[in-house]
């Protein structure tokens, strides 16, 4: 099974909901262009209706147009387990991670049959100690999402997985908002997150754009989700809160790009070292800025600093007024070391 390695680099998550809107076809042209894009994983969520939802379960905004109550578009978002694994097995022939959030217990079972690389506890479950238990006894690892949760009740979750044998733990800054404002990001709450846990942090990002997981790669993250439209004409809620697949192809470039660049620290003098050549080229010599007659007293306004370097630097310039010249000039012509008279005692 294709596992999900955040601790050797940045995993990236194409998160597809329920933007498939119950065509499996759909979903299954979603692993392909999530694939495509190059991201190591691709994660689903799985909706048992009748063991998640309530019968008269409100709408929290009417979107759809084939379902008369919030059930019913749960019940259409269905797949079986067969199809489940085919999804799966699909994903898996791609290079993909495999992972689908659980909203039930029986979700759960049902994906634990079919096999996930990881658990994603979505924003909504974490108040959820039953299906948190579920997940830990498992012992695989888990992505705690925290769209929701305030300080005391992610510390209860964290702690929770962990009393109960939890895997491997990223927990990922998330704001519940579709699409979410930049002021609610949240970037720096991933350094909390960190030092809070002890563990791996992330961004599940609902902003429509690549560039909150951007600079939640530079601030160290280890996992970066964002939603997928294979285009914004789709039809769904989350569209406007989603990523376009080129887009998603230039995030994951973007990440690998940056830790690339975090896991080679620099040393400067090394480089100036390095780039002795360019200095040559790009660097300034003093040079007379007019004819200047041989015995003449240096004074301000005399020299200038123009390219190529390699002769008297021009960092040398306050120290040369004053000086006598042993021979003359011509304009722009670089002075040399020896064209002073020496120094009085």
């Amino acid at each position: 099974m294709t596992v999900l390695d955040w601790n050797h680099h940045v995993v990236v998550i194409g998160e597809v909901g329920q933007a498939h809107d119950g065509s499996l076809g759909t979903a299954h042209a979603f692993i392909d262009a999530i694939a495509g894009a190059g991201a190591d994983a691709v994660k689903f969520q799985t909706h048992i209706a009748a063991a998640e939802s309530r019968t008269d379960e409100p709408w929290r905004v009417r979107f759809s147009y084939a379902d008369d109550t919030r059930y019913e578009y749960w019940k259409r978002m269905e797949f079986t387990a067969h199809a489940w694994a085919g999804l799966r097995r699909h994903a898996q022939d791609r290079g993909l991670a495999f992972l689908s959030s659980p909203f039930s217990l029986e979700a759960l079972d049902l994906l634990r049959r079919v096999g996930v690389a990881a658990w994603k506890v979505a924003s909504g479950e974490v108040g959820n100690p039953q299906l948190l238990d579920a997940v830990a006894r498992t012992g695989a690892p888990v992505l705690l999402s925290s769209g929701m949760s305030g300080w005391a009740e992610l510390d209860g979750a964290v702690a929770r997985l962990r009393a109960a044998g939890a895997g491997r733990l990223a927990v990922l800054q998330c704001t519940s908002a579709y699409p979410v404002a930049p002021e609610r990001v949240g970037i720096n709450v991933l350094g909390e997150i960190r030092e809070r846990y002890g563990c791996a942090t992330g961004l599940s990002d609902h902003s429509g754009t690549i560039f909150p997981a951007l600079a939640a790669v530079a601030l160290g993250a280890r996992v970066v989700e964002v939603h997928v439209t294979l285009s914004r004409e789709m039809f769904g809620p989350d569209v406007a809160a989603s990523v376009t697949t080129s887009e998603l192809a230039l995030l994951v470039e973007g990440v690998r790009y940056i830790g690339r660049a975090l896991a080679a620290p620099v040393d400067k003098d090394e480089v100036a070292t390095e780039l002795a050549p360019m200095r040559a080229l790009f660097g300034r010599s003093l040079v007379a800025s007019h004819a200047l007659p041989a015995g003449h007293v240096l004074q301000p306004g005399d020299l200038t600093a123009k390219k190529p370097a390699g002769g008297v630097p021009p960092a040398r310039l306050e120290s040369l007024l004053g000086r006598r010249l042993r021979r003359a000039l011509r304009a722009d012509e670089p002075l040399r070391d020896g064209d002073f008279e020496p120094l009085g005692p």
